[in-house]
This record gives structure tokens, sequence and C-alpha cells, in this order.
């Protein structure tokens, strides 16, 4: 296989402008803003003061402005949120989710397409920085993606080709997997997936979530699993022996993501959701407390 490349529709992007840019997100998100360069982005969340999930993001280098890639469908109400905060900086925000587009570009290979020379004004491409095996992520103006892949040889994929990809590897996306002022980052991955700056200054929510990694309070994990039969609806909960131990979130095919008590993958035989048999695996980058594994 070659590298293929999907446009993600369900993706949107915010500008973020003005001199005090950097500044202005780095005391609001969960990574260090500081670290973001051309062609070197950053995955990161926003949170609730209480340390609960509201935003997942990207944050690219776009000369002027940072970009960041988030959810579509909310990110006027980000756009919104974010502008509420600037006070007095000096900082833009404009959501940019009606001119630009999402693509990624994944498969062996496929870091070999950047940089994008010749790329159209305002497009910028990135290693995912939470995964090398999640490939590139472009984003571009829109209708622009598809020609400007094409044009290195990357051949267009269904959606759902990437959306299987994402899920083996235990990876979410946004709020259907991580449900808004409820979600913790240190049960979604955030610390492994490089989504937290534990030596960076204070931001949102920063507290709970420094309490929640070093005293150890983690007892749920999302985990990706095989489902062995009809796909269960988000939010299905997941038995075993009759006792809830978790509930299912995004999916696709016979591959998704599970939100599973830590004690719940020592029994994987008798996991199930509305019938269908889930069996739960533990991807690689996770660490685990011993008694978990």
């Amino acid at each position: 296989m070659g590298v293929a490349f999907s446009v993600l529709s369900h993706r949107g992007v915010i500008a973020v402008g003005g001199d005090d840019r950097v500044a202005f997100l780095q005391g609001l998100i969960s990574n260090d803003t500081t670290k973001v360069a051309p062609g070197q982005a950053i995955w990161a969340a926003l949170l609730t003061p209480q340390g609960r999930f509201l935003n997942d993001m990207f944050v690219a280098d776009a000369g002027d402005v940072l970009l960041l890639e988030t959810e579509r469908e909310r990110a006027p109400a980000l756009a919104k949120k974010l502008s509420l905060y600037r006070l007095r900086s000096k900082v833009t925000v404009e959501d940019r989710s009606a001119t630009m587009e999402v693509a990624v570009a994944y498969g062996p290979g496929a870091d070999a397409l950047l940089p994008l020379d010749g790329a159209p004004n305002g497009a910028v491409a990135f290693v995912d920085p939470r995964l090398p095996e999640l490939g590139l992520r472009v984003l571009a103006p829109a209708g622009q993606a598809a020609a400007l892949l094409t044009a290195r040889g990357a051949t267009a994929a269904p959606v759902e080709a990437y959306e299987s990809l994402r899920l083996s590897l235990g990876v979410p996306d946004g709020s259907r997997d991580l449900p808004p002022e409820k979600a913790l980052l240190m049960e979604s991955g955030f610390d492994e997936l490089h989504g937290v700056d534990w030596q960076k200054g204070c931001y949102m929510g920063q507290e709970l979530t420094a309490r929640t990694k070093y005293r150890g309070l983690v007892k749920k994990r999302l985990f990706p699993v095989r489902v062995e039969g009809p796909l269960p609806a988000p939010g299905a909960p997941i038995e075993h022996n009759g006792q809830e131990v978790g509930e299912i979130r995004s999916g696709t095919g016979d591959r998704a993501l599970a939100l599973l008590r830590l004690d719940a993958v020592r029994a994987p035989d008798g996991l199930v959701a509305g019938g269908t048999r889930i069996r739960p695996e533990v991807p690689r980058w996770m660490r685990l407390p011993e008694a978990a594994e």
C-alpha cells in the first residue's frame, strides 16, 4: 500500500492572529504553544476550570497566524469562547472553516511528502504529533487538498480507511470520543499522545489534570476494541457478567473506541455490548498500572 489521503469534512480551522497569539493560547490550553514552529504542530485541549475536556485542537504555524484545527461543528462556539478570553491581549480570532479544509495523508512514506513545496498560499502540513503512524495533516484552502496530495502521488481513500487506522491505534477524535465537560485528559491518552506539557506554566484546568496524574487517580481509560458482530451505537453500555464496566464511543466496521474500567481489561472474554462481543486491546503507546496490564 502506498500513501493514501482522506479529506476530513468534520474538521475545521480557526485562525488566531496578533502579536500576543502565542502567549494568549499558552495560558489557555494543555500543551506548550512556544513549541509550535513551521512544520511542527502540537495537539492540545481546552478544558473547563474543573479540568474537564471542552475541545481538542492541533496548533500549527502559518506565518502571521496560528491555525487551530478542531471540530468543524463546534468551531464557531470555540472561536466565540476564545474571543471572550482576549481581554486586552493583541489577538484576533477568526473561524475559517468555510474557506479551509483538513485532509490526512497516511501509509508508508507519508512523511516523505513534506515539505509541500508549491502549496497554495495559506496551506500548512505537519506530521501528526500524537503518533507518526497517523501520517500527515494538511490544512489547505477549501477544495485544494485533494489536488495538492494527488500531485505528490497520494491516492484518494474513503474516510473510513483513515478511521479504521485511528481506531486501531486507540486515538480519540474530538467530542465523539471525549464527552465535553465530562472527559478527563488522563483517561483519554493525552499524556502518552503528547497532548499535555507538564513543565509549562498555568493553564485552565491544570490543577485537576496534574492531581489526576500524580495521585494515580485514573480508574478508566479509552481503549481500542474489536467488535465481533453488529457495531453498537455510541454510548452503548459494555457489561461483564451483567455489570456495567464501560461504554462504546466512536466506531466503524469492526473497530471502535471504548471507555473501560481498568479492571475490565483483565477479563476481556466476557465483555459484551448489546449482545455483541467486545475485545479490548492495549496499544503499544499506552502506559497502564501493572495490575491492569
